[in-house]
């Protein structure tokens, strides 16, 4: 049978949501089919937990000792969220170990990360966009000129970072300069974008027996400000699943967040969000290890879709494989 590692946690302050993310792939994936185990990747150690004993992961070839035996993962199931799981950093190490792994690429982890740079692509690709402002720490910080291109409400946030961590909601020029200190703790660099007037809709999709499929839409309702941490994790918002959108609203938002996952050559699963301003989807950014807990908006699209989680899995295990295979 073959060895599937899930591997989750991290070293952001998303380690909490990824680690109920991976339980749940944990209690989905067939193991009848494969020998699973749980891999958590944390500041305090790489272990692999069996029964709440910890066994250390080797870094050298990502192996562990257990009953005396050596064991290698045939494939492994990434679920960490933030660094250094989303951001390319141990997709590129599995890559030299030659160890295949689920979802995108490591150079489109560490491209989709980073929201500055996807904005930068898709533009090439004719995807809407809010208007936006590009800051790096120390840089000097002219408040008038920004906010006379991107208006205000607007949003400062991280450049890379995930669950809306260090994301303010700007409406007075003099609450500026502390949302910019605020977001500079998450990251070194910082986007300002326009505020959109819209709805917020989350598309999930995947690619599937070769083909890119959208799962479904989401609509949020956010009781807060905005869809922040606390309307993401601690219900503070409304999920709509399928979003009550037009016929028309429904094929463009569907369209789009194919188009941007052909256009960026991703595999894995994803989800895309966007603000619909005028029936025109705005595209806000790709979440490549989206979360998978339970409550979380990924698996609550494949529910309603009618799909089956396990297959999913096994579907993403044969993707990482062929990939390897095809190197």
């Amino acid at each position: 049978m073959m060895t599937v590692g899930i591997v989750m946690g991290g070293y952001s302050e998303e380690s909490i949501v990824s680690l109920k993310s991976g339980d749940y792939f944990y209690t989905q994936i067939n193991k009848s089919k494969y020998t699973v185990f749980k891999i958590t990747i944390l500041k305090d150690g790489w272990n692999v937990i069996i029964n709440d004993q910890k066994y250390p992961i080797n870094k050298g070839d990502f192996s562990f000792q257990w009953n005396e035996k050596k064991i290698h993962f045939d494939v492994l199931l990434n679920t960490i969220h933030g660094n250094p799981g989303e951001n390319g950093l141990m997709q590129a190490y599995w890559e030299l170990l030659n160890i295949p792994y689920s979802g995108c690429s490591f150079y489109n982890s560490a491209l989709t990360f980073n929201k500055r740079d996807t904005l930068s692509v898709l533009k090439k690709f004719n995807v809407s966009v809010a208007k936006s402002v590009y800051l790096n720490k120390g840089d000097h910080i002219d408040v008038d000129s920004i906010i006379k291109k991107v208006d205000l409400p607007c949003f400062v946030k991280p450049n890379q970072s995930g669950s809306s961590l260090g994301v303010s909601k700007v409406k007075k020029k003099e609450d500026f300069l502390n949302a910019l200190d605020f977001a500079f703790k998450e990251d070194k660099a910082v986007l300002v974008e326009s505020f959109l007037e819209g709805r917020e809709v989350q598309v999930g999709v995947i690619k599937y027996k070769g083909e890119v499929v959208v799962i479904n839409t989401t609509e949020i309702i956010s009781k807060n400000e905005f869809f922040d941490y606390e309307a993401k994790y601690l219900g503070a918002s409304e999920e709509i699943t399928p979003a009550l959108l037009s016929e028309k609203e429904d094929k463009h938002i569907r369209e789009a967040a194919a188009h941007i996952y052909r256009s960026l050559n991703m595999t894995g699963f994803s989800r895309l969000d966007f603000i619909i301003v005028n029936e025109i989807p705005y595209f806000l950014e790709i979440n490549t290890t989206p979360g998978c807990s339970p409550a979380s908006i990924f698996p609550q699209q494949v529910k309603q879709a009618g799909l089956d989680f396990s297959e999913l899995l096994d579907n993403e295990i044969s993707i990482a494989i062929q990939r390897f295979e095809n190197k």
